[in-house]
């Protein structure tokens, strides 16, 4: 079952891949890494199984702050989010919300659009290059 707003991508490499190369290319593209979450690990240290699930949260302050001053409750969608997961059958899958999307659930007109455009189309740059075949 897909989630509204929730962007989900099949990777041609493995999770740990998946996620070193989409974190190169958040950085290189200039935006911060807030904090990177392997839930898998947690999991493990709480004595619970878990199929590789790895979190990031990243942006950029220029992208997200004019959102942010327009309507204060997208800062609970901001940072931007990607989620590297393995299912039951050993496949890779990149998921991350799409900018639009995250707008329109905050009640942000068409002034909002260019900024939820551009974050979009970086989101998709980043993903292309981070489920590539190698």
């Amino acid at each position: 079952m897909a989630a509204d707003g929730l962007i989900t991508l099949r990777s041609s490499v493995g999770p740990e891949e998946t996620m070193n190369r989409f974190e190169a290319e958040v950085r290189a593209r200039g935006m911060t890494v807030f904090a990177h979450i392997d839930h898998a690990a947690g999991a493990v240290a709480a004595g619970l199984p878990l199929r590789p699930t790895d979190l990031l949260i990243f942006g950029a302050a220029k992208g997200g702050t004019p959102l942010m001053q327009a309507v204060q409750t997208i800062g609970i969608d901001l940072p931007l989010k990607a989620l590297v997961w393995q299912d039951e059958a050993g496949t890779t899958f990149l998921s991350y919300n799409d900018p639009p999307y995250l707008t329109h659930r905050h009640g942000l007109g068409d002034s909002a659009r260019p900024e939820a455009e551009a974050m979009s189309g970086a989101l998709k740059a980043i993903a292309a290059k981070a489920i590539a075949a190698p």
